[in-house]
């Protein structure tokens, strides 16, 4: 069976989005699910009390969780891209994500998760549940 150190969370409803997660595939340490997947929705809200509407890279081996911004940043760096290339994207997260979501007709912005956290403990023990739903749905990268 795959394994992931860390699991993106994305907004699975829209096709640039999904385009975006595709590049993970070279990442062999990465899965992905949809932020609508009922193992995202708990482990949200397990991590934060709430279920925040954006883009979450949870990374186990790190014990942390990378939100908007920062995980748009984590993920560039990690796909190699240059470390100019993940400051533009961490810098005009916003500005993409409010575009993005015009263009695919989602009509909610991402909320205001920007930082890098620390992983609950009771996240954690979800953490098992993303990296299931990942290997499962590997078609939501498709």
């Amino acid at each position: 069976m795959e394994t992931y150190d860390a699991v993106l969370v994305y907004d699975g409803e829209c096709p640039y989005c999904s385009i975006a997660a595709r590049a993970l595939e070279r990442l062999d340490d990465v899965g992905a699910i949809s932020w609508y997947d009922d193992a995202a929705q708990a482990f949200l809200d397990a991590q934060f009390g709430e279920v925040p509407f954006a883009m979450f890279l949870v990374d186990e081996r790190r014990s942390r969780v990378y939100a908007g911004r920062s995980a748009a940043e984590e993920l560039a760096d990690r796909a190699g891209t240059p470390g100019i290339v993940g400051s533009l994207v961490r810098d005009n997260y916003d500005r993409i994500a409010r575009a993005v979501g015009v263009a695919s007709g989602r009509g909610r912005d991402p909320d205001d998760y920007h930082e890098s956290y620390p992983l609950d403990d009771d996240a954690a023990a979800l953490f098992a549940r993303l990296v299931a739903a990942a290997v499962e749905r590997p078609e939501a990268l498709a």
